[in-house]
């Protein structure tokens, strides 16, 4: 779906700067004639992406330009949040970071979005007990 894409190219810059067309042809398995278009279709709507030519040319937002959009739907935020289980993120010594990366997913989120996490995480358990018997600590230090 072209809206999706589209999605895709603008998180894409955003989240790594500068992407050749073959990569981002590649990443999301079109052709570069449709990077093109697309590109294009990103100008038109507003969006400020500048093309660099050359041997280490490719497509980049303009400086500065940030968009609060994270294209995120429900199962995708609540695919991320809910195998969280405390137990692990406290003997990780992460569950701080946690929480604040949960309160940012569900602030960038719309009102929509929040309440079925919030309705599933109220309601699901995972029970990893007896899964890692090698010890968390070793996770983090590999």
């Amino acid at each position: 779906m072209r809206a999706d894409r589209l999605l895709s190219i603008l998180l894409l810059l955003q989240s790594r700067g500068k992407i050749s067309s073959r990569e981002l042809a590649q990443t999301l398995e079109v052709s570069e004639r449709t990077i093109f278009r697309d590109m294009e279709a990103l100008s038109f709507s507003g969006i400020p992406v500048l093309a660099e030519r050359g041997r280490e040319g490719g497509w980049k937002l303009a400086e500065g330009y940030r968009t609060s959009l994270t294209g995120m739907n429900p199962k995708e935020i609540a695919a991320l949040l809910l195998p969280a289980d405390p137990a692990i993120l406290r003997a990780l010594g992460i569950q701080e970071e946690f929480s604040s990366a949960a309160r940012k997913l569900q602030a960038a989120a719309t009102r929509q979005l929040v309440t079925p996490f919030s309705f599933l995480s109220q309601r699901i358990h995972i029970d990893g007990a007896g899964w890692h018997p090698c010890g968390y600590g070793r996770f983090l230090s590999a």
